[in-house]
């Protein structure tokens, strides 16, 4: 493939919707023709904030990009007839290591990514998940291996209990801040979290983060989804001995500073994927800038790369 330029056009999307499971549609966008780029966006968090001209990039590259709203946000069906968990009982059990009464785990949020492949006739995906998404992606990569043509992690963690106490209190407080009312106080809180999250060296597209987030407000923001999120994160448990099985080529992409998944989880999991491939990017916290985003698509597209050579192996050896 060629080097993409910095400027292409923005993505083309069609929207559509998938049952996934009984009960369960997916709302996604796709844009592009070839191989399928899966992109799972973090806790609580929209398809939208995969930036259209982060994606436009891949789509340049040559790749069908796919990114979709969780269950229980954004426009995916909304699971309300659940219970709501209780965040920091949550957190205080999965510190204590006691198990915890998840409405669902990210093992129902990576069969929704397969569910949802399916759907669209994808055999197989590159994975690239952020935060959470990267969680969701791992469990992916260790539950359907067969489905993932390479696999990117972001400012994720192996589920190590360790990495719940090593961020920062103020990041941990911005993620459990109070849930805006108005479209007004979504775009002022979404600077904030940015604020707080993004790191020391990249400058913040405000004007863009206030209007994803109004966007998002719009949408039918989901508090009790985020909830329902987090009690899946915890109940989810530590990956790190079954991503030793994990044979996709794999990127784990960290910002030195970031301050709520600190990049030692993402050298943990590096540590833990055989031959994965860490890159550290110095000064960037738990946001994708578009100060990054030249880095940040030059790993993903190298990784992928990966999984051409690796079939090209494979093809020659048979």
């Amino acid at each position: 493939m060629t080097v993409a330029a910095h400027v292409v056009e923005p993505a083309a999307w069609t929207t559509g919707k998938a049952r996934v499971a009984p009960g369960v549609e997916l709302t996604y966008d796709v844009a592009g023709q070839g191989e399928a780029l899966l992109l799972i966006m973090g806790i609580g968090a929209q398809r939208i904030f995969w930036d259209d001209r982060l994606c436009a990039r891949f789509v340049a590259r040559g790749f069908r990009v796919i990114r979709f709203d969780h269950r229980d946000i954004g426009q995916s069906t909304r699971l309300d007839h659940l219970p709501v968990p209780r965040p920091w009982p949550v957190l205080g059990r999965r510190l204590a290591g006691l198990p915890i009464d998840a409405p669902y785990t990210l093992s129902d949020m990576a069969a929704d990514s397969i569910a949802l492949l399916d759907h669209l006739g994808a055999d197989r995906a590159h994975v690239v998940g952020c935060s959470m998404g990267g969680m969701i992606a791992q469990h992916v990569a260790i539950e359907h291996p067969a489905r993932v043509a390479s696999l990117t992690s972001i400012m994720s963690t192996p589920g190590s209990r360790r990495f719940m106490v090593t961020g920062k209190p103020s990041a941990l407080q911005a993620l459990l801040s109070r849930a805006p009312r108005t479209a007004d106080e979504a775009a002022d809180s979404a600077v904030g979290f940015v604020r707080v999250l993004g790191g020391s060296r990249y400058d913040i597209d405000t004007e863009v983060v206030r209007s994803l987030a109004r966007v998002a407000f719009e949408r039918r923001g989901s508090p009790r989804g985020f909830l329902r999120h987090l009690a899946a994160v915890c109940a989810s448990g530590d990956r790190t001995r079954a991503l030793a099985r994990v044979r996709a080529p794999t990127l784990v992409f960290h910002g030195s500073d970031d301050p709520l998944i600190p990049v030692a989880a993402g050298r943990a999991t590096a540590r833990a994927v055989p031959g994965a491939r860490l890159h550290v990017v110095d000064g960037m916290g738990h946001h994708m800038p578009p100060g990054v985003w030249d880095e940040m698509e030059l790993a993903i597209v190298g990784n992928t790369a990966r999984a051409a050579v690796n079939r090209s192996r494979a093809a020659n050896a048979s």
